[in-house]
């Protein structure tokens, strides 16, 4: 089963500038659906969100392409403060 998680992860670090400051969580909703929630410093929120959501946009579709192959459903939210 791929780490969903952890996929998330790698790619939300590499996009902000205070890579330290990256939580991700994950839980499952229902079977065969998981929630991934980003959560970031507020000064990178915009960084992992990108013009007009293109980038939190790319990381879903990843997501959900690696998803898809397993046949499970992943949503990725990120989560302000």
């Amino acid at each position: 089963m791929t780490d969903y998680k952890g996929l998330i992860e790698f790619i939300a670090k590499r996009l902000v500038t205070s890579p330290d400051a990256v939580e991700v969580s994950c839980t499952e909703k229902e079977e065969g659906h998981q929630v991934v929630r980003i959560r970031v410093a507020p000064e990178d929120v915009g960084r992992v969100i990108g013009k007009r959501g293109a980038t939190i946009n790319a990381m879903r579709q990843v997501a959900r392409a690696a998803a898809t192959k397993e046949g499970l459903r992943v949503d990725v939210d990120v989560e302000e403060e």
